[in-house]
């Protein structure tokens, strides 16, 4: 998991330090928004070109990674 890991980037100078992938100007929270609104993984691929496959997946294992501790509580 950690090579999947190493494709995510934080830099305070690039959107406003938040998490995106490879130093692109795609966030991990835009791949995993289209995700959670039912976009395929070819459909995120054919809107942009220059991601890959396992961008996809080192998204999803920095959001597991990200929430590994923490609980959520629905009312």
């Amino acid at each position: 998991m950690s090579d999947l890991l190493s494709r995510i980037t934080i830099s305070p100078d690039q959107c406003g330090g938040r998490p995106c992938i490879r130093g692109l100007r795609i966030r991990v929270q835009d791949v995993l928004d289209m995700l959670a609104g039912g976009a395929s993984h070819e459909q995120i691929l054919a809107d942009f070109p220059y991601l890959e496959p396992d961008d996809i997946r080192a998204s999803l294992a920095y959001a597991a990674a990200s929430i590994g501790d923490t609980a959520v509580i629905a009312a």
